[in-house]
């Protein structure tokens, strides 16, 4: 279910006459050499009172706010969670509740803490909004440092060696027989009841806290829940590479699988068909989106979670690894009035990211900016994004074809899939508009055959397209064991680099050595490579002759158009990736042989 857009804090603080237009302007230009949000860089500047500040946020939030400083905390109720729980949360508990347990929480919607609270004390919590210095004054006073130790060590970590107690408790609460009676679902309510029943209790809202957040913590960008034969085996997708991070006992996998579909608004009675949902958690400060597929497989349902970092969209284009040159094209084109630049690539190739990095650039208040999405990933601001909904006959060319009565400067179309929606977004590049959307391809020129493929009439193609973006993710090398080293001959020879030529002999190589830090990878993180084809005079009458791939990329190449893999080399020079991980990134595109 999506959740409903809120107004941003900033626009609220105007509105109410908390603040100037002014000192509100001043504020952002101060965020941007500043990790602080902005309702604390106001109140830092001076301009805002701090009750004020978290009184508006508690209308934003939707979230009732509690003066901590001046509200009686009940001592009996507050011990009841050990003071590192409260100082890892900034939460305290300050009283009884309707059959609940009220708690002041800095951050109240934090999934992943309240599922944590909620387990410590055994009831329902009601979440409120406190100012975080009046949390933290309110736990040294409350807590006493002969806090016993043990009930310190009663709370679970999140470290994978809790992962096996965590699977005894649910053995021990009598989950051995679930997967019998999981078998058996079909039969009947009452076992399916049973099976949600089991995945609320604490040991499961603990295991799915520890996935969570470790994923998080190790970078991972999915989570993969596999149910095998004889046992539940949990991989991470981590800088493109799935890695196994552990097998527990497969009792555990029905009501783990059911607690993940819970919290993913999924209906756990369901078993035979795939389901989709989504969960917001709320960790270390940040916010993530997590895309939730379920699927029935022979050993039984497979969990997969797309871990989506809000932040890491919010980037621009100098932050996406583009080379100077590949850089300022793309600046140049964006900046164009009218036509369509693509971005192409296979799933997980950064496609997404590149195209918000765009409209980041590029939005401002003078512009209109509009996106239809299926799903929309990430929420940006000052920007107007659509979901298809296909069930409503929403699709994309249905979209785009009401886009063009919203005035809208720019367009994003998420994918290219049909003739129908090639058709309106080319006619709308020919109109006035900027439109961006993706294709999957192997390359750049494979974009224009592609689109003919589809039934686009070839003068389209060359009078509306401007570019086409092909890229891939390569993984840096890890700069704590980062070392030289000799690369096999063959793969530098492939990619057009003699080692023995005099002008390379001081050509120096590096890759990881492997590390606590990078797992023994030898690779933290990644770094985009580009293909970038600019549509010039010959290349748009190629396209308009029904030119093959061939001739349009060796057109293009003479025309100064850099490979992926001339462009991963280049970084492979740079000491950034390796060239072992680039043949692993390019060949698939036909660029190594």
């Amino acid at each position: 279910m999506r959740r409903a857009r809120r107004k941003p804090l900033g626009q609220m603080l105007v509105e109410k006459g908390l603040v100037s237009a002014q000192q509100l302007r001043e504020a952002l230009e101060a965020q941007r050499e500043s990790d602080l949000r902005i309702g604390e860089i106001l109140v830092t500047l001076g301009y805002l009172d701090r009750r004020a500040l978290f009184e508006t946020l508690s209308e934003q939030l939707g979230v009732p706010f509690v003066d901590v400083e001046h509200a009686h905390i009940d001592s009996n109720v507050a011990n009841l969670i050990p003071r590192d729980l409260a100082e890892k949360y900034q939460c305290i508990p300050i009283g009884r509740g309707d059959g609940t347990i009220k708690v002041a929480m800095a951050e109240p919607g934090d999934v992943m803490a309240e599922d944590d609270l909620r387990a410590r004390l055994q009831v329902p919590i009601e979440a409120l909004l406190a100012d975080p210095e009046s949390i933290k004054a309110a736990i040294s006073a409350t807590y006493t440092e002969a806090e016993p130790a043990a009930a310190a060590a009663r709370s679970f970590s999140s470290d994978m060696s809790d992962v096996e107690a965590l699977a005894a408790s649910v053995r021990d609460s009598g989950l051995l027989g679930v997967q019998d009676v999981q078998d058996e679902a079909s039969e009947g309510q009452v076992v399916t009841d049973r099976v949600a029943d089991l995945a609320e209790e604490a040991p499961i809202i603990r295991m799915a806290k520890v996935l969570l957040q470790r994923a998080i913590q190790e970078r991972a960008s999915d989570i993969h829940v596999e149910p095998e034969r004889d046992c539940l085996r949990i991989r991470y997708r981590i800088d493109g590479v799935l890695h196994e991070v552990m097998r527990v006992p497969k009792f555990v996998h029905a009501p783990l699988a059911s607690r993940f579909k819970i919290m993913a608004n999924m209906n756990i009675a369901e078993h035979r068909v795939p389901q989709d949902g989504r969960i917001h958690v709320r960790h270390a400060g940040n916010e993530y989106d997590l895309r939730v597929s379920c699927v029935p497989t022979t050993n039984g349902e497979k969990v997969v979670m797309r871990i989506l970092d809000v932040q890491s969209v919010l980037i621009g284009l100098e932050s996406l690894g583009l080379e100077p040159d590949h850089q300022a094209i793309v600046e140049r084109l964006i900046r164009q009035p009218n036509g369509m630049i693509l971005s192409t690539g296979p799933t997980g190739s950064g496609k997404t990211t590149t195209q918000y990095a765009i409209l980041n650039t590029i939005n401002s208040v003078e512009i209109n900016i509009l996106t239809i999405e299926d799903p929309v990933e990430y929420q940006l601001d000052g920007i107007y994004q659509v979901h298809v909904n296909r069930k409503a006959g929403l699709t994309f060319a249905i979209a785009l074809k009401y886009f063009l009565r919203q005035d809208p400067d720019v367009i994003l179309v998420g994918e290219i899939r049909d003739l129908e929606t090639a058709e309106i977004a080319i006619q709308a590049s020919l109109t006035g508009h900027l439109v961006l959307s993706t294709l999957h391809t192997n390359d750049a020129p494979s974009t224009v055959t592609r689109m003919v493929d589809m039934g686009v009439e070839p003068f389209l193609i060359s009078s509306s397209v401007i570019a086409s973006i092909s890229q891939r993710l390569a993984r840096r090398i890890c700069s704590h064991c980062k070392e030289p080293y000799t690369p096999r001959r063959d793969l530098l020879l492939g990619f057009g680099f003699d080692p023995d030529a005099p002008e390379n002999k001081d050509v120096v190589f590096y890759h990881g050595r492997g590390c606590e830090r990078c797992r023994g990878t030898g690779y933290y993180g990644r770094i985009a490579i580009f293909e970038l084809l600019e549509m010039n005079a010959e290349l748009a009458e190629l396209v308009a002759k029904r030119a093959t791939h061939g001739q349009i990329r060796e057109a293009a190449l003479a025309a100064g158009m850099k490979t992926l893999a001339m462009d991963g080399f280049r970084k492979v020079l740079q000491g950034v990736t390796t060239v072992d991980d680039l043949v692993r990134v390019v060949a698939t595109a036909g660029q190594y042989a």
